[in-house]
């Protein structure tokens, strides 16, 4: 018998998944260092959610409502939804991860984009399904090429819109379409993380398919506009018979009481997120005028990041331009496990830092 023999196994294919990799954070030797890899908010959070997050402290010996009701409540009435149709997560991603493991069973299949956030693989895996994967066309998901990968196996698809890293999305009458074509058996996950950026008439966040069909499920985020990314909250709007499946297996204390307060604060504090959107729209603008004026391409986003696209050339590739931008204090995304072994994702950081990566990328060039 082996060493190996000896000790607890992991399930079959667990091991085949590829450990979730953030960007990183540190400059080593830098004096000053400009965190624009992780997508967050540089106006950081609202200050009632901070407040309410202050208020907290005061009882770390009680337990936290496990129906997380205040914060439902408030994203009910900000949002015009059922409360009954909602539920709240320890960030979305741990939604995604319960739905995989409510509808996924070894030998289905689900669903994801070829750019599409690589945390959908992991899980998908973990529940013992094989993932599979829809072309794009011009970094951008296609309805179609979603469809024609559907099979009798399908149980799940996965729609990021809009995406992340490209910045791209579908317009509703495309993601209409799309669930057109989907059998109803086939659960359409619409990841709306980015939602409350996007400035688009022709974008629908997933209200309109979710309060309409029973097969349509749309989560969000606070870890963006919102800026409480360290409290890991997360919710969905979904039929009444997917909340109650996910809440047989929902841990039953899934969110803190301090994410519950401060989330009930932020979703609440509609200025603070239009003065987000607002800032996030004029720099975006801004950095895609100045690094396309630079030679670089820039995937057109309705996010608060850019996809930036470098040269084929060793002296000025992605890689070189990533060492060079961390040794000026400026941390970008390297994004080649999305399929993007020649770009950058750059998130749209404060007026200092977005000016200071333009120039850094310019004395780069030259």
């Amino acid at each position: 018998m082996t060493r190996q023999d000896m000790r607890p196994t992991p399930k079959a294919g667990i091991l085949d998944v590829a450990a979730y990799v953030p960007g990183k954070e540190h400059a080593p030797g830098v004096a000053k260092v400009h965190k624009l890899s992780a997508n967050e908010t540089p106006l950081g959070a609202s200050k009632h959610a901070i407040e309410a997050f202050r208020e907290a402290a005061g009882k770390l010996e009680i337990y936290p409502d496990g129906q997380a009701t205040a914060l439902k409540k408030a994203i009910a009435e900000v949002h015009r939804l059922n409360a009954g149709n909602i539920l709240c997560g320890n960030g979305s991603d741990e939604l995604l991860g319960l739905l995989c493991q409510t509808y996924l069973s070894p030998g289905d299949e689900a669903i994801y984009t070829e750019h599409g956030f690589l945390v959908y693989r992991n899980y998908i895996m973990a529940a013992g399904a094989t993932p599979v994967i829809a072309k794009e066309n011009n970094e951008r998901a296609e309805a179609d090429a979603i469809l024609s990968a559907v099979t009798p196996r399908t149980k799940i698809v996965f729609l990021a819109n809009p995406n992340n890293p490209t910045g791209t999305y579908l317009p509703f009458e495309e993601v209409r379409r799309l669930h057109d074509g989907l059998p109803r058996n086939v659960l359409l996950v619409i990841d709306a993380a980015y939602a409350e950026y996007v400035r688009r008439n022709d974008y629908e966040a997933g209200v309109e398919l979710v309060s309409s069909f029973e097969n349509v499920v749309m989560t969000r985020t606070f870890s963006k506009i919102y800026g409480l990314a360290a409290l890991r909250i997360g919710w969905m709007f979904a039929p009444v018979h997917v909340i109650d499946a996910v809440n047989r297996i929902r841990g039953p204390f899934n969110m803190n009481s301090a994410a519950i307060l401060a989330g009930t604060a932020a979703v609440r504090d509609r200025a603070h997120v239009a003065e987000a959107a607002a800032f996030n729209e004029t720099w975006r603008v801004w950095l895609t005028e100045q690094l396309t004026a630079l030679g670089l391409r820039v995937t057109p986003s309705v996010g608060n990041f850019l996809l930036v696209h470098f040269p084929d050339d060793a002296a000025k590739s992605a890689e070189t331009a990533d060492a060079y931008l961390t040794s000026k204090g400026y941390i970008l995304r390297r994004v080649t496990g999305y399929g993007f072994p020649n770009a950058l994702r750059l998130t749209i950081g404060s007026e200092e830092a977005n000016r200071g990566v333009v120039a850094a990328l310019s004395e780069f060039l030259r």
